[in-house]
């Protein structure tokens, strides 16, 4: 299992719907460079991008895909509770693409807005990022068969 700590910085756009009794829907999307530290971290950087839908009443329920610098990237699905600065986001990752492929593991962040534009421009940042990955052992079958190597390249 990797450990890992890290930091995103998000610039974006929301729309936002006023409902009744001061409720609110919006959709957003964000993209910005995702940093990771620890040990045993998946990568030092990604490209990390989300889109999702929030709800006052319901929550949040959101897609992210981390690219590396290779072009591999790593899919997740992001689930809150309740909608607002420093509220919880939990993120479980769904799957990647080569040297990603077959990942597990989850993450944990809240949320801090550091400027909402007029025009509905978001800027933010993660705070508390923390999250664990396992990646599946290399077919040692398959890597012999191919000559390689035994050794998880990872």
């Amino acid at each position: 299992m990797r450990n890992f700590t890290g930091n995103w910085t998000a610039t974006g756009s929301r729309q936002v719907l006023g409902l009744e009794n001061g409720r609110e829907a919006g959709i957003f999307a964000l993209s910005g460079a995702l940093m990771l530290s620890g040990k045993q971290r998946l990568d030092i950087g990604f490209r990390a991008e989300a889109i999702g839908f929030t709800d006052s009443a319901s929550g949040l329920e959101a897609r992210s895909v981390w690219t590396d610098e290779r072009g591999d990237k790593v899919f997740s699905e992001l689930h809150g509770e309740h909608v607002g600065a420093g509220k919880a986001i939990e993120g479980r990752f769904t799957g990647g693409t080569g040297r990603w492929t077959g990942i597990s593991g989850g993450y944990s962040f809240k949320w801090k807005r550091i400027d909402d534009g007029e025009s509905g421009e978001v800027v933010g940042r993660v705070v508390g990022l923390n999250g664990w990955a396992q990646l599946p052992e290399p077919d040692a079958t398959k890597d012999a068969a191919a000559g390689g190597s035994r050794e998880n390249p990872r």
